[in-house]
């Protein structure tokens, strides 16, 4: 027998088999049905039959409805023994009442033997090929029996063409049966392959991840270190000037303080904290990151005007999200011609949405295609992390960040938050 089995080993698939059953079943119940539709109703043409054939009939049919009933209640099951009961019963089932009634009415001329077709069909769907013939033979015994009560040449005529058509139907449908069995499991070796490829590839293309960011790294962290060291280098030869000998300190804390920045945008990248989502009014973290930015700002002769209702709140940890937007704001702000204006702006259509804008642009198509790449940047002493964070930032609540606009005089990047449902469903019991 072939049981049903989901992926997981030793993990039972009874949904697979219920509907299965379910679909054997409910023909059972139509062909036990209408054999006694025919002995009740049609009795001027095929006799009337022995109270006992009816009283197995009827008892077969409640059978079969408690089958169908137990099917519909049962949900859940731990072991394959379900397996092996729901296989053997509507054949033991139809076994025993066709044989019975093939006995009690013997010497009449009945169809009893047509209750053999559902264990063939269900052979056929679960069983070996001897197995499947074995109840193939009991078919045709029955059929045969009938004739040899009768004892008439075209009873066995008929009776042969019968039990031919019960093995022929039996056969092919356990070669189409078996055949998709081999396929499934042909298909099924494809795609465990397919997920080992996968995988193989996923983690070369970690590996490969891996080696560009230690690349990158590398690159970024020897300039300032070598910065260092040949300020330091220079400082410390005799003879230098005092003026010349602070000159190469303040180099070389410069390049120290630049490696610290870097070395802080890199762990805030690659190791971010979970968002502690609380209730936060926008209009206050929008002013916050503006006052933050404001000297960086006048320095550039760029003005930074805020776009939010000040009664506007929503679901986020509001120092990561100052964090990412303080990032974007800054890039802006470098980006952004003496006399522009980068704007910040919030908005809430079903989920809260954060801009800002600035009137610079367009940023070239080369540029666009690498913005949240690690590291990228074009700015001279950037460390390429302020996009990749503040992406970071946004996923982490469950959002994303995107270049939203980008053309000639403004360019806009927007940062998704979707409503946090779990606070949402709170406040909606609250009230």
């Amino acid at each position: 027998m072939t049981p049903l089995y989901t992926d997981s080993p030793g993990v039972f698939d009874f949904e697979s088999l219920r509907r299965q059953h379910w679909v054997l079943a409910l023909l059972n119940l139509m062909l036990i049905g209408s054999l006694l539709l025919i002995h009740t109703t049609l009795t001027g043409y095929v006799g009337l039959p022995s109270p006992l054939s009816i009283a197995l009939l009827v008892g077969g049919f409640l059978l079969q409805i408690a089958e169908l009933l137990w099917l519909g209640t049962t949900r859940e099951v731990t072991s394959g023994l379900a397996d092996l009961i729901l296989t053997w019963w509507p054949i033991a089932l139809n076994a025993v009442l066709a044989t019975a009634l093939s006995i009690i009415e013997a010497g009449d001329d009945h169809q009893y033997f047509i209750l053999m077709v559902v264990p063939v069909i269900q052979a056929a769907f679960r069983f070996n090929f001897l197995t499947m013939a074995a109840i193939i033979g009991l078919a045709d015994f029955l059929n045969f029996f009938s004739a040899y009560w009768l004892q008439s040449l075209n009873e066995y005529v008929e009776a042969g063409a019968t039990s031919l058509i019960y093995t022929m139907a039996g056969v092919l449908v356990w070669l189409l049966v078996n055949n998709l069995r081999q396929r499934e499991e042909l298909l099924k070796c494809n795609l465990e392959e397919l997920n080992r490829a996968r995988e193989r590839l996923t983690a070369e293309e970690k590996l490969a991840a891996v080696g560009r960011l230690s690349s990158a790294i590398a690159h970024e962290i020897r300039n300032p270190v070598a910065m260092i060291s040949s300020s330091l280098a220079t400082a410390a030869r005799p003879g230098q000037e005092e003026a010349e000998r602070r000159k190469m300190f303040e180099i070389a804390a410069a390049e120290a303080s630049r490696l610290e920045r870097l070395t802080s945008d890199f762990l805030a990248y690659a190791r971010p904290r979970p968002a502690r989502i609380a209730r936060a009014n926008v209009a206050d973290t929008l002013s916050y990151v503006a006052v933050l930015a404001n000297a960086h700002a006048a320095n550039h002769g760029v003005a930074v005007a805020l776009d939010a209702d000040p009664g506007l709140e929503g679901d986020f940890d509001s120092t990561l999200v100052q964090q990412a937007l303080l990032n974007l704001v800054l890039n802006a702000i470098d980006a952004c011609p003496g006399g522009g204006t980068v704007t910040l702006r919030a908005r809430a259509d079903g989920a809260m949405r954060l801009e800002v804008s600035d009137s610079a642009g367009p940023i070239p198509a080369e540029v666009t295609a690498h913005l949240f790449e690690p590291f990228f940047t074009t700015k001279p002493g950037g460390t390429g992390l302020g996009l990749a964070i503040a992406r970071n930032v946004a996923r982490a609540h469950g959002g994303d960040l995107q270049l939203s606009i980008n053309q000639p005089g403004r360019v806009c990047f927007s940062m998704e938050i979707p409503v946090h449902k779990a606070l949402s469903g709170a406040r909606t019991a609250a009230r």
